[in-house]
């Protein structure tokens, strides 16, 4: 049966603001993606990957202007047709996942078994994140997060100050797990003695410390602490390419284009004996809960997008005592 495909961008306010290197955020714009049988409706939501250009806007248009290609197939064939249509991204993220919404709707079964999984999903302990800022502000940041029940932090750096910033956070919160994000800050740094200062304070991973397409910069480092692959990370083709210089990679469905690529990213980085982590954009609950499929089992959990905003959707995901469950 032919598809009716629909598509808007919607703005959903921060919870005060989401600081990184790049700048901060008091909103997020999200693309959501409607696909009906004529019986079923599946959603789908993705946010745009802003530092490789995309808008929300310009994946709306991307989306347009290949539903008459798509409109005319069957679910399960519009989604094998849209990993041909699309690159890797938000808008065939959206497409995509709406798309396996609307076929595990259609087969009356979970979408969790019909992705192929042997078991419902469980819940699981998410990072939350502590945004860049003041040393004694982050330290607030991570008192309030670990009194909220959190037992994971991940704090944004910036690539100056970073110690002093991690030192604060230890302060704020004494028994909380930490994982740091570069955000690609540090290819000034001796990454090996930034690494070894941090292991000190009990930092258990550090997320791209280097420029995405700069990967080589970590030839030879002997780290102290494991080093994810996140910016440089979109699909499986990448992981061969990835594996010399990182011990794991960031599946972010937005970056990957989707649950099917998501699911592909996972299965390349196991064979290649990498550590898997799965993280977010901000977003709402209807962005994370394909994501939260894929991170079964990851070395990693950082879906905490909703828990940034200042509101989520009806019936979203919970997030309490560090955990996110349906």
């Amino acid at each position: 049966m032919a598809l009716r495909i629909s598509a808007a961008v919607e703005r959903w306010p921060v919870a005060g603001q989401f600081i990184i290197s790049r700048g901060a955020k008091t909103y997020v714009d999200v693309l959501v993606v409607a696909v009906s049988d004529g019986t079923h409706v599946g959603l789908g939501e993705g946010t745009a990957i802003y530092y490789n250009g995309e808008t929300a806007e310009s994946c709306l248009a991307e989306v347009e202007a290949v539903l008459p290609q798509l409109e005319p197939l069957g679910a399960n064939a519009a989604r094998d047709a849209v990993q041909l249509l699309l690159p890797p991204g938000a808008a065939r993220n959206a497409l995509d996942c709406a798309l396996w919404d609307v076929s595990a709707k259609a087969a009356e079964v979970p979408l969790w078994r019909f992705a192929g999984l042997t078991a419902a999903p469980a819940p699981l302990v998410t990072a939350f994140t502590i945004s860049l800022g003041e040393p004694a502000v982050m330290e607030a940041n991570a008192a309030k997060a670990t009194a909220k029940g959190y037992s994971v932090l991940k704090l944004k750096l910036t690539g100056e100050g970073d110690f002093a910033r991690v030192a604060a956070v230890r302060a704020g919160a004494p028994e909380a797990r930490l994982i740091v994000d570069a955000n690609e800050s540090w290819a000034h740094l001796d990454i090996a003695a930034e690494a070894a200062l941090l292991a000190t304070l009990g930092v258990e991973m550090i997320e791209q410390p280097v420029p995405a397409g700069q990967d080589s910069m970590l030839a030879g480092i002997s780290c102290a602490l494991p080093v994810i692959a996140d910016e440089s990370c979109h699909s499986a083709a990448d992981v061969a390419r990835l594996a010399p210089y990182y011990d794991g990679i960031n599946i972010k469905l937005d970056k990957a284009g989707g649950l099917t690529e998501a699911l592909k990213l996972a299965e390349a980085a196991e064979a290649a004996g990498m550590k898997i982590m799965v993280g977010c954009m901000l977003s709402t609950s209807l962005g994370i809960a394909p994501a939260y499929l894929a991170a079964q089992g990851a070395n990693w959990v950082d879906l905490d997008g909703p828990a940034l905003l200042a509101e989520d959707r009806p019936d979203g995901f919970v997030f309490a005592s560090g955990m996110v469950s349906e």
